[in-house]
């Protein structure tokens, strides 16, 4: 049984693999752009492929059963389609509900007749790296409510449970809304920043201009769509915790200080610059 993992050097998608190789699967294929550079683990098969280009699919899904989606913004119909004629029976992928940002992968994929598995999360902990480059400069985060919030999953739980999706029963079908364990306003998730780090790092009140100024240094041209569509309305948008995670993976989900404890000094640094 082929597994195949697209994005597969992606933050999600590399984290699959791993996960699969942790629970025992033989045959994985990895779809990247450049198999040279994919320092993929031994064992694993590196394709050449990329999803907004359909063209380059149909080898890679060759002998294909089961396959990970990762988030496209575009073309999912495409590339759902040239899974259906190679065969490919399952797919579990990275979305969002049917009216969301990432709807349309979803109902690309249901559409298509194949078998399915839908990971809908709500918020990543990883996004809290968007700060990375002002807590860097700074010590501090620049935002306009400390007390908004959202329930967000670490990605290492996302990645076991899709991997727990493409090899056990019982998943076709589902559609998991996944969140992390508890509701985290912003400056709760800046004080365990914090905390991870063994420093104070400040947030201070910020207006709409000054957010968008400090966060484009990391997000570019998003950061003013990601100030005015995602901030604006995260409380609105954001799932109560669930234990949906928790009991897929048969153990507690990540909390947002423990993955703060294994990831604050790679994402934010230990210490500021000149100190």
């Amino acid at each position: 049984m082929t597994i195949l993992v697209t994005g597969a050097t992606a933050n999600i998608g590399r984290k699959v693999v791993d996960q699969l190789l942790l629970r025992g699967a033989t045959d994985i294929r990895a779809l990247t752009v450049d198999p040279a550079k994919a320092a993929l683990p031994a064992g694993v098969e590196a394709v050449r492929g990329y999803l907004r280009r359909p063209a380059t699919l149909p080898a890679a899904f060759e002998g294909v059963d089961r396959m990970y989606l990762a988030s496209i913004q575009d073309g999912a119909d495409e590339v759902v389609e040239a899974a259906r004629a190679a065969g490919v029976r399952h797919i579990v992928d990275l979305s969002g509900e049917p009216d969301s940002w990432w709807g349309a992968i979803a109902t690309a994929v249901e559409g298509s007749g194949i078998g399915w598995t839908h990971l809908w999360p709500g918020d990543f902990m990883e996004n809290a790296g968007m700060w990375a480059q002002q807590i860097r400069a700074t010590g501090t985060v620049r935002e306009p409510d400390p007390d908004i919030g959202s329930t967000p999953i670490a990605m290492d739980d996302i990645a076991a449970i899709a991997a727990i999706a493409l090899t056990e029963e019982g998943h076709l079908g589902r559609a998991y809304a996944l969140t992390g364990p508890a509701k985290l306003s912003r400056a709760e998730l800046v004080r365990e920043i914090g905390t991870a780090l063994g420093r104070e790092i400040g947030f201070v009140r910020a207006s709409r201009e000054e957010t968008v100024r400090a966060l484009r240094p990391a997000m570019g041209d998003n950061a003013q769509w990601y100030v005015d569509n995602v901030l604006v309305g995260l409380d609105g948008h954001t799932l109560a915790p669930n234990r949906v995670a928790e009991e897929i993976l048969g153990r507690p989900a990540t909390t947002f200080s423990q993955w703060a404890a294994r990831y604050a000094v790679e994402f934010f640094g230990a210490t500021r610059p000149g100190h």
